[in-house]
């Protein structure tokens, strides 16, 4: 169904996504692996305060074995995986139908070279991951001085 773009993110993305082959299948792959928010996955609050930054993010229908952080090169990374393997079988137990899904999501933020991983605490809790960053400057390398003698 066709919305105004007032009650949607983008009018064009739906209208594109019900021009697609096989749209059905994978909006059912999504609501399947990450429920009926899919679209709105992995929404992040940032807030500032003085000395480090509070990081939300949503990530609901995951567990925290399903979450990884990784730290590389000043940018933290969140990733999180989900697999789904689904199995009918008729009453003689025979299977009928067998489907897989598995699905990954990620997002990176840059937070400096400064930072190390025992800086950055992480919390999972009703869905909802917790992220205190703290905040440093980075420190500009003073560039060196070379005199020059003068000769006379």
């Amino acid at each position: 169904m066709l919305l105004p773009s007032v009650f949607t993110n983008n009018f064009f993305d739906n209208w594109m996504d019900d021009m697609r082959p096989f749209s059905w299948l994978n909006d059912e792959t999504e609501k399947k692996l990450y429920g009926s928010r899919a679209s709105h996955m992995m929404a992040t609050d940032v807030h500032e305060h003085d000395d480090h930054y509070d990081v939300d993010i949503d990530l609901p229908g995951f567990t925290k074995d399903e979450i990884e952080l990784q730290l590389n090169d000043g940018y933290l990374s969140i990733t999180a995986s989900k697999g789904l393997d689904e199995e009918k079988k008729n009453d003689e137990g025979r299977i009928v139908r067998c489907e897989r899904y598995a699905g990954t999501m990620s997002r990176s933020f840059y937070v400096g070279k400064q930072i190390t991983e025992e800086e950055i605490k992480a919390r999972f809790e009703n869905g909802v991951l917790k992220l205190t960053v703290p905040r440093k400057d980075e420190t500009k390398a003073v560039p060196e001085k070379k005199t020059i003698m003068i000769e006379g």
